[in-house]
């Protein structure tokens, strides 16, 4: 089997999927985008093809390895995240040329189902109660919410009074044991960090996430020692050499790599390995489509260390399309009692809706986040 071609996709809401053919018909689906700059990405995939036609799909650990390291320059979001796609994909075609789910191909499952999270909230979140019971309502037994608004690196307490109101009233809502996972989204500093994760324990949330930027990971055993939540992070970082500097850094709980940033199911079942040699938990992030869940959901399955699983439906960024949209096989990715079961079909697990994923290119989204400022006009991370 030989690969012939390789397409990629812009889909909205924010979004980019790549099909790689072969000579014998299997084809293979994969989601490479690196949000707000999908362009970028999606070229990057298309520059690497020379590298893909020709070559044997299966011989994924190959392709990879040549992928990264052929090239001079390596790492870093663009470059991983076109490779995270191609690898989702060439896995895909060997679960499929094998019929069997991917997960059975890296040793099995160790667990029938994987626990799930919804999200609440938006940018800047309101009301967060009320939509944390509704969640808790229809069967999650975990959320999670960004924590607060634009600060600055030393701030007013009035913004961390307001961080609090809004968790007491998930906690009141819920109860003591619905999980509460506060995203930091990596717009606190250091100094105001300390004073959040510290006051936020009389809540018991399940984890923190970015109290500060991977940046300053030398920071994370400082801001744990504030206080007693897990502290969980990864999402910006792109490959086994970066978590590897993580977990020496200390203070971490649980490591969130993303399947269509950091390398794709290879390079993230290793990250997974590397964590539990360091009692680390895996939470892969995925605020984005069905065939990066389902990839994370093949991982989940295999990974020991693997505690909960993000999914975006409903998420306050998909406008216009959202997950289910795009698959056929939308009762595999149902949730009941805050699971959802591990993927059943051949490969991913996912019967992509190609004529609309084709449609949906023909006016390719431009999606960017937000720009933030603060009062006084500089820039605010978002």
């Amino acid at each position: 089997m030989k690969i012939t071609n390789v397409q990629t996709y812009f889909v909205r809401p924010r979004w980019g999927f790549v099909e790689i053919e072969t000579d014998n018909g299997l084809t293979g689906w994969g989601e490479a985008v690196l949000e707000g700059h999908c362009s970028a990405v999606l070229a990057c995939v298309q520059e690497m093809k020379t590298y893909l036609i020709g070559n044997d799909p299966m011989r994924i650990e190959d392709i990879w390895s040549t992928l990264y390291r052929a090239g001079f320059y390596r790492g870093g979001g663009v470059l991983m995240s076109a490779i995270a796609g191609i690898d989702q994909a060439l896995w895909d075609i060997k679960g499929k040329a094998f019929g069997a789910p991917v997960y059975e191909l890296m040793g099995g499952r160790c667990r029938d189902r994987m626990k799930v999270y919804s999200w609440i909230g938006g940018d800047r979140p309101s009301d967060v109660g009320k939509a944390a019971k509704e969640k808790q309502d229809a069967g999650f037994c975990a959320i999670k919410m960004n924590a607060t608004e634009e600060l600055q690196m030393i701030d007013t307490y009035d913004k961390i009074d307001a961080v609090l109101e809004r968790v007491a009233a998930i906690r009141e809502a819920c109860g003591k044991y619905f999980g509460i996972a506060i995203d930091f989204h990596g717009r606190v500093h250091k100094p105001m960090a300390k004073v959040l994760a510290k006051k936020l324990e009389e809540f018991d949330p399940m984890f923190i996430e970015e109290p500060v930027l991977c940046e300053n990971m030398e920071s994370f055993a400082e801001i744990a020692a504030c206080c007693n939540i897990p502290i969980a992070t990864g999402e910006r970082l792109f490959s086994k050499w970066d978590f590897k500097r993580l977990l020496n850094a200390g203070g971490i709980s649980i490591i969130q790599p993303d399947l269509s940033h950091a390398g794709g199911i290879t390079e993230v079942k290793k990250i997974a390995a590397m964590a539990e040699s360091y009692d680390v938990a895996l939470a892969p992030h995925c605020p984005l489509g069905p065939i990066a869940l389902a990839a994370c959901l093949n991982v989940d399955a295999t990974s020991y260390n693997a505690v909960i699983q993000e999914q975006s439906i409903g998420i306050h960024y998909n406008v216009g399309k959202s997950v289910l949209d795009y698959v056929h096989n939308t009762k595999d990715f149902e949730f009941k009692d805050g699971f959802v079961e591990l993927p059943k079909l051949p490969g991913l697990g996912v019967d992509v809706n190609k004529e609309l994923v084709i449609e949906e290119n023909k006016t390719p989204h431009e999606w960017k986040n937000p720009v933030w400022h603060h009062a006084d006009g500089s820039v605010a991370e978002w």
